[in-house]
């Protein structure tokens, strides 16, 4: 397991926006009575989406909103590798995946691309723009290889057609998400080529169910 720590430098408060502030309570109301500290995942992560990051004095504003000490809201947010501990990309933080099935599938020019584009990972690049990081499987293995921007996948990608989902987000038209070849969800590459008759699934060449002949049972005493 990796060394989580939080940043070096941090900013002097953190607070909710009025925005964020609605989500915390509606998250708080949806536990019982004495329970609240179970909302500390969701508020940290409304924390990431407001500041694409969750700096030391959110941990403080956290734990005094849900009643529970420092250390345990820090044991978390260390261990959640999904929470970002030092200040990422502002236009657009690449989590590309480097697991086995993306691996084999071309990962590794992917981030080669990021690293030539942006810089070494973990940091961000000279105009703060841009980030990224090599992260574990995201459970799109049938689309490798494919990297996640903000909450969104996108799949089946080439250096060529991540370039330009880099070049989109850049000139602030981020392309839509999904496969970069066109598919549907995770359907084969090209089509179907597997039950392509219907009569192979609607039932026409079923033969009629015939029963055989069984003796009458003896009625039961």
């Amino acid at each position: 397991m990796s060394v989580r720590r939080l940043a070096k430098e941090q900013p002097a408060s953190f607070a909710f926006t009025p925005e964020a502030q609605e989500q915390v309570r509606w998250w708080i109301a949806k536990f019982p009575a004495g329970r609240q500290q179970s909302a500390v995942i969701p508020l940290l992560w409304l924390v990431q989406k407001q500041e694409g990051w969750v700096p030391e004095p959110a941990l403080r504003v956290v734990a005094e909103t849900l009643s529970m000490p420092l250390i345990r809201v820090l044991e978390i947010v260390t261990f959640y590798t999904m929470f970002q501990l030092s200040p990422v990309g502002s236009v657009a933080h690449v989590q590309v995946c480097g697991t086995t099935p993306c691996m084999l599938r071309g990962a590794g020019d992917l981030k080669r691309l990021l690293a030539g584009r942006i810089g070494p990972k973990d940091h961000r690049s000279a105009d703060g723009r841009f980030s990224w990081e090599e992260v574990e499987c995201m459970g799109a293995c049938a689309n490798a290889p494919m990297v996640a921007i903000h909450d969104d996948y996108y799949e089946d990608l080439t250096v060529d057609s991540l370039n330009a989902i880099l070049d989109g987000f850049a000139a602030g038209r981020p392309p839509p998400p999904g496969s970069a070849i066109g598919r549907q969800g995770a359907a084969p590459e090209g089509g179907f080529n597997t039950l392509s008759d219907p009569a192979l699934y609607d039932g026409s060449r079923a033969r009629p169910l015939t029963l055989p002949n069984l003796p009458a049972r003896e009625p039961a005493e």
